[in-house]
């Protein structure tokens, strides 16, 4: 058996968009692991308390480190990404953004938040002092033709906001160019489900990724196992469209996939799942809604795909 091979990739080596046309600064082998240098998602325009998110260059955010091709991805399949490790630097931003957000015109804004990581927790003052939920922002591989600057999210992934996703998930990606053509950024110490100022702790780090190939099976939108339930994703412009487009991925997984009946399905997901938002921080003019659904890790179901 082959030995895996460890990688490494700057945060100098980045990408700004998702589409069809990433050229791969590495390949590598199923079961290698590459570890991704992230910037924050202002790239280190942000540092201090003074400076404010409306002073920075906007076509400068949210960078992905990448993009990685993987041999033996072609469409058709899942790109398997396991994040193996998340390890955020000991500090992080959160700012609050002029017409973005949940109460926002009750508000302040813009304004800065510099926040302390260190040994797992996160302080803000003397009396503001939560544990750290490392995860990544940004997670996702060439697209089949439209090109998505990185603060969106699709059927590719891109910004997904999930904060499941960190240590210990694995994500399928489906396979849309030869390669898959993966590439991450914009890792969170910390962030509530739903971001709904539109900011999590932004920070710049480390990731660790192990690769695999699932060949000959995908869903539409990436999918994430975890040790006890495993994830759908769906996206649009408002919440109810994302979540019909959720429950209807969900269900066709579990029919395909599990031998549900679709009506079954339905009640299933009624009854034992549940529906929620990884991001839905409106107003948030030219975002959209992520939608997804969480299925237990049961013996009916333990896996997004039969293997």
């Amino acid at each position: 058996m082959a030995t895996a091979t460890a990688h490494r990739i700057s945060r100098d080596e980045v990408v700004w968009a998702f589409g069809p046309d990433l050229v791969p600064v590495l390949e590598v082998e199923p079961g290698d692991v590459v570890t991704f240098e992230t910037n924050d998602c202002f790239t280190g325009q942000i540092r201090s308390e003074n400076d404010l998110v409306t002073e920075i260059d906007l076509g400068r955010i949210n960078s992905a480190t990448g993009p990685v091709a993987v041999r033996g991805a072609e469409p058709g399949d899942s790109l398997v990404a396991e994040i193996v490790d998340v390890r955020p630097i000991e500090w992080g931003v959160a700012t609050l953004i002029p017409g973005f957000g949940q109460l926002i015109e009750r508000v302040q804004a813009p304004l800065t938040r510099v926040f302390e990581v260190r040994d797992g927790w996160i302080r803000q003052t003397e009396k503001i002092r939560f544990p750290a939920r490392p995860m990544v922002g940004v997670v996702g591989v060439a697209t089949d033709g439209e090109t998505l600057s990185n603060g969106l999210a699709g059927r590719h992934g891109g910004n997904l906001d999930n904060h499941l996703h960190g240590k210990g998930a694995r994500i399928y990606f489906p396979v849309r160019q030869p390669g898959g053509m993966f590439a991450v950024g914009d890792m969170h110490a910390s962030m509530g489900d739903g971001e709904i100022c539109f900011t999590g702790v932004e920070i710049a780090g480390e990731v660790d990724v192990r690769f695999d190939v699932l060949k000959g099976k995908q869903a539409t939108w990436p999918v994430t196992e975890l040790a006890e339930r495993w994830v759908a994703h769906a996206t649009a412009l408002e919440f109810d469209e994302a979540l019909k487009l959720c429950a209807e991925e969900a269900a066709r997984l579990l029919v395909d996939e599990h031998g549900f009946s679709m009506e079954d399905a339905f009640i299933f997901l009624s009854v034992a799942c549940d529906a929620g938002i990884a991001q839905a921080c409106k107003p948030a003019p030219g975002f959209g809604t992520i939608a997804r659904f969480s299925i237990p890790n049961i013996e009916a179901c333990p896996a997004p795909f039969s293997r």
